[in-house]
């Protein structure tokens, strides 16, 4: 198991390197140029080469990169002259638009995208599981229909969507609940929930869909496996057949899908963010690329990779205690 660990971690290491090197990439793919953008408009040829060379952006590319990363970890500072500037770790740069540090940025806007991914991700992964395993128990019975007949719904309908219906039936309309916000949860753990019940059920109600089907799909095929008919003769009641047999080997393909829709929800989240007005991660990505602003844009495809690259550890070290096999 300790290998197995050793392993994947180091793969993980791997992968987040070369997500870096494609962002950093992106930096000089775009067609922008920071020196412009940070020099005043009526700035003249000479002045914007100054104003490049104080940036450091006429270093080598490596050299860029290795300041780049070095500064995650232990800070750096930023810029030659006058121009220059501390960054305290983990440094992202500073925004060339406000020049403000990016990092302070994303600490702002971070909770709320991270409370609706997390919150929705409770919902769905609860919903899925549960009625795709009650509706392979019920094969063919009304349950079974409207868990089949819902799952279409939530495949078929956007997410933008289904966050604007619910938006004008539950807030405009009916007045049951007031526009969402964010209140952090360590203050007000009601009003935290409170505020973020409609993003929560716009992307849980659309992404429970996968993972119903999943968990029906693999647990019927279960239930028709030898080893559960031997259970059965051994006299041992149904509840006791359907949880310690049948649901263990079933769950691992829908542990997979769980673990990784959590990227997805976090990709969700820029739309429902954009719905209801929420000041998130996903919004501040979308103004920071329709800005050119590459700092931020380059900080926030590093942060979501890190995410993506921990909920998949997680779910293949869950593989590993559900399924000892998967080690080897």
């Amino acid at each position: 198991m300790v290998r197995f660990i050793i392993r994947r971690t180091l793969l993980a290491v791997a992968t987040l390197l070369a997500v870096s090197v494609v962002s950093f990439s992106l930096f000089f793919a775009v067609p922008s140029d920071p020196a412009r953008l940070m020099c005043a408009k009526d700035c003249d040829a000479e002045q914007i080469n100054q104003t490049r060379e104080n940036l450091g952006l006429n270093e080598p590319l490596v050299t860029q990169y290795s300041d780049y990363m070095s500064g995650i970890f232990v800070g750096r500072t930023i810029g030659k002259g006058a121009m220059a500037q501390e960054c305290d770790a983990p440094c992202f740069g500073y925004s060339y638009r406000t020049n403000e540090a990016v990092w302070d940025m994303m600490k702002g806007a971070l909770p709320t995208t991270v409370s609706i991914a997390i919150g929705a991700w409770v919902i769905q992964t609860s919903l899925g599981v549960g009625l795709g395993v009650l509706a392979a128990l019920r094969r063919g019975k009304f349950l079974d229909k409207f868990a089949v007949g819902s799952t279409m719904f939530g495949q078929a309908m956007p997410t933008y969507l289904l966050a604007a219906l619910l938006l004008m039936i539950f807030v405009y309309n009916t007045g049951l609940l007031s526009r969402p916000t964010y209140t952090s949860p360590f203050e007000n753990p009601l009003a935290w929930a409170g505020g973020l019940i409609l993003p929560w059920l716009s992307l849980a109600l659309i992404g429970f869909a996968g993972e119903a089907r999943m968990a029906r799909a693999t647990m019927l095929e279960t239930l028709s496996e030898d080893f559960v008919r031997t259970a059965r003769a051994k006299g041992l009641s149904k509840g006791v057949v359907h949880r310690k047999h049948a649901l263990r080997a079933s769950i691992t393909p829908v542990v997979t899908m769980s673990g990784l829709n959590i990227g997805v929800l976090l990709g969700g989240a820029v739309i429902t963010e954009s719905v209801f007005g929420l000041q998130g991660l996903g919004r501040l990505t979308v103004q920071s690329v329709e800005e050119l602003n590459m700092p931020i844009v380059m900080a926030t495809v590093l942060l979501a990779a890190m995410f993506i690259v921990i909920s998949t550890m997680i779910v293949d070290f869950l593989y590993a205690v559900i399924d000892p096999r998967v080690r080897l």
